[in-house]
């Protein structure tokens, strides 16, 4: 009993040790300093730079068929086929090419044909991080108003109770319900 207790202990103490190196390179990892992050954007902006978005692209084409289409604008560095989340490609793809003077004539390519279908070309733009545009929530007529703010009672309290209408008024439109 004492050795199998002797050996749960040992097998903590090292679990303890692996949590604390885990935590240690953690907490290495997310604590840069603000000339390495401006650096990996300005890295990441230079790399955009050199990169175009084509859209519409079949289903079926492949990186390697990218890169041979967009071969002739110049050294293509990458090429990639954005897919959801269960690897079906979405139709869309970036090409990176190896030098900025390539995504000028790439933009040339702009409605050629590749399997069949008009490619749609632009340059790559640059995501500024915190700038997602959000759409405000359209009201539901059916549902009544129902906003974010604090609960603001009715200016006078209804004797049928809250959201209840007297049964010999017809309503607006049908619902069964009332």
């Amino acid at each position: 009993m004492k050795k199998r207790l002797k050996e749960i202990e040992d097998e903590s103490a090292a679990l303890r040790e692996m949590q604390a190196k885990v935590e240690k390179e953690m907490s290495a990892s997310v604590q840069q300093d603000p000339s390495t992050a401006a650096a990996s954007q300005a890295n990441r902006e230079e790399a955009d730079a050199r990169s175009i978005f084509v859209g519409n692209v079949d289903y079926s084409c492949t990186p390697e068929e990218v890169q041979q289409h967009f071969q002739s604008c110049g050294t293509v560095n990458r090429v990639t086929i954005r897919t959801n989340k269960f690897g079906q490609p979405k139709g869309y793809a970036y090409v990176e090419f190896l030098e900025q003077e390539a995504v000028q004539e790439a933009l040339n390519l702009n409605e050629s044909e590749l399997h069949g279908r008009q490619l749609k070309v632009s340059a790559k733009r640059t995501n500024i991080p915190g700038m997602k545009q959000i759409r405000p929530r359209r009201p539901n007529p059916y549902m009544g108003y129902r906003g974010r703010s604090i609960y603001m009672p009715p200016p006078f309290y209804s004797p049928y109770g809250y959201g209840k209408v007297p049964r010999f008024r017809l309503p607006m439109r049908y619902s069964p319900y009332f």
